[in-house]
Order: structure tokens, then C-alpha cells, then sequence
């Protein structure tokens, strides 16, 4: 498929920041959105040295480790190029909370700089690719998902509808509660398990019940913790990365 028309202003290169959570788990869902990234004619560019925001730390009070962890990827990204991120609540940790961060630090200006041109995946897709998608896929409905830090921090989560709107074969359902926490929030689980857990329950509950046959959500911790929960209860019903959603829908996976 040829690039969509977009505006002039459109970059030729981009910093990609997988996030552990994809670089870990969820590979397949970074690959995808690269190569969404690629088809539209934009040169991706990956730094080997990246790995981790820091959020697990500073969402947990440790604002030191949050620090040593996010200063190494200071240095990644030395070209003034955007920097693309699959996940808003990774985005928001780097785009909003890196500049507090490293307030009163020697690197303070190097991590607002950094910052600034940080964009989530789905924003960047729709407002700053001005993508145009031709949906090649059967009818389906769907439900969406917007994680917490998409729709509060970076205010994105509109973007993930805008583009599955986009797909004319594709019906997308409202679930019960859409603007509710999965339950995720990163160390959140595992500090407030049952918390969580109830969380989860419910955001899983809703999503069946919506009429829709799969999930898309644009962050790969709800991803994994919605899905582990279905998986827990032996249902078949699951969800996917946006990036690999999109994808698929437009003939870009076999």
C-alpha cells in the first residue's frame, strides 16, 4: 500500500522507544508499528541502548532510581527527530514527568528537549502522518480500550478511535465503563493485587459483554493484563495492540 497523502511538514525520521514492556513481552506489537511506520515512508530509527522509562520506579516514590534509569536514555536521542512511543503511559512518563524529574539536575535542558518531542504512536499515526487507512479485512466489531495515562496524561485516547473509525469494515462498540482503569498501573498490581484484580474482572466483563469479537488497546500493559486475566478465567475472547490491529486490517500481515 503507497504512504497516505499527508502534509509537507511530514518527518523522514523518528526515534522509536519500544518500551521493556513490548521489548520484553510484546515484540510482535512493536514490529508491527514500525512497520506501519515504514509503509508510510518514514525511516525508523531504533537505539540499541534503550530500556526502560522509568515510570515502575517513580510511580513507586523512588525518584532517584527513576532518574539513573531515565537519564540512560537521555543520550539516545540526538538527532532532532520525534520520538514515537507505543504506549501512553509511557509517553506521558517521558513527555510530562521527565522535566520535573530532572528539575535543579545538570541534564535538566537535555531532558526537556527530550521530552518535547516525544509523541504517542496513535497521535503521531493520525495527526502528524495524517494516515489514511483502506481496511482489507472481513466485518468486524470491535471494542477499544484506552489506558489511563493515554486519556488523562497524554489525552490521546481519541486518536485510537479516529484510526479504527477509519476502517470501513469495522463496527466499533462502547463497553460499559470504557473510561475505567484495567487495573494494571505497573507496580500498582503487585502492590494492591486484590485491588487490581477486582479492576481487571470488571474491565474484562465489560469488554465481552460489549457484542464486540476482540479488543484493541494502544497500551501493552493492559494488553497483557486484560488478556492474563481472560486467559486465567479460560475465556477465548482477546485483545491486540493497535499497531498489530491496524496492520492486519490493511493487509500488512499474512
Amino acid at each position: 500500500m503507497p504512504p497516505s497523502t499527508a502534509a509537507a511538514s511530514r518527518p523522514r525520521d523518528v526515534y522509536f522507544f519500544g518500551t521493556c514492556l513490548l521489548d520484553l513481552f510484546l515484540p510482535e506489537a512493536g514490529l508491527d508499528a514500525i512497520a506501519l511506520l515504514e509503509r508510510e515512508g518514514v525511516r525508523v530509527h531504533f537505539p540499541q541502548g534503550q530500556s526502560c522509562c522509568g515510570q515502575p520506579a517513580f510511580t513507586s516514590g523512588q525518584s532517584g532510581e527513576a532518574r539513573t534509569v531515565a537519564r540512560a536514555q537521555l543520550g539516545l536521542f540526538d538527532q532532532p527527530w520525534p520520538i514515537v512511543v507505543p504506549s501512553g503511559s509511557c509517553g506521558g512518563m517521558m513527555k510530562h514527568h521527565w522535566p520535573t524529574l530532572f528539575a535543579g539536575e545538570a541534564d535538566a535542558a537535555q531532558a526537556s528537549e527530550v521530552a518535547s518531542r516525544v509523541v504517542e504512536f496513535a497521535d503521531f499515526l493520525l495527526n502528524v502522518l495524517q494516515i489514511e487507512l483502506r481496511d482489507q479485512g472481513a466485518p468486524a466489531k470491535v471494542a477499544v480500550h484506552t489506558s489511563c495515562s493515554a486519556r488523562r496524561e497524554m489525552n490521546t485516547h481519541v486518536h485510537g478511535w479516529a484510526l479504527v473509525d477509519q476502517l470501513s469494515q469495522v463496527e466499533r462498540v462502547v463497553h460499559d465503563h470504557e473510561s475505567e482503569c484495567c487495573g494494571f498501573g505497573g507496580v500498582f498490581s503487585l502492590r494492591h493485587p486484590d485491588i487490581s484484580g477486582a479492576m481487571v474482572s470488571d474491565k474484562s466483563t465489560a469488554l465481552q459483554n460489549s457484542g464486540a469479537v476482540e479488543f484493541v488497546t494502544a497500551d501493552g500493559g493492559c494488553l497483557m493484563n486484560i488478556n492474563g486475566k481472560l486467559a486465567h478465567d479460560g475465556k477465548a475472547f482477546r485483545g491486540k495492540h493497535l499497531a498489530t490491529f491496524l496492520l492486519e486490517r490493511t493487509g500488512g500481515k499474512a
